[in-house]
């Protein structure tokens, strides 16, 4: 029954993305591509004194790595950047609530790739 509950925020997550499109200004933007399936994900965020202000995403490919980034984008806001850096595939897996083969498990960790990428580049600048 609980694999269930998570199939389906995954679908409305899927079906009505939170955080998707542009920011009016944003001061970071990276994107990932995975070339096993062909899944794209762009975040672009703000950033205010070490804290994630706002995020947005854009993509297109599967369920899974587009609902992962919706979820992941309502996850972090307000967040420092130093708990950013330590998400890992664990934080994914139990945010999704439910095993991924290897394969799947690439599309889960796809937005949070373009997310660390993006904040690594803002601050080098």
């Amino acid at each position: 029954m609980k694999f269930n509950l998570y199939q389906e925020v995954l679908m409305d997550h899927y079906r009505h993305p939170r955080n998707k499109g542009k920011l009016a200004h944003s001061n970071f933007k990276s994107g990932h591509f995975n070339p096993s399936c062909g899944d794209k994900v762009a975040i672009e965020g703000r950033i205010k004194g070490n804290i994630i202000a706002d995020l947005a995403f854009e993509g297109t490919g599967c369920v899974i790595s587009l609902a992962t980034a919706s979820m992941l984008t309502e996850q972090v806001k307000n967040k420092s950047l130093s708990h950013i850096h330590e998400l890992d595939k664990e934080f994914i897996l139990g945010m999704i609530g439910m095993p991924l083969g290897p394969t799947r498990l690439k599309c889960a960790l796809l937005p949070l790739q373009a997310l660390k990428a993006g904040i690594q580049q803002y601050q080098i600048k």
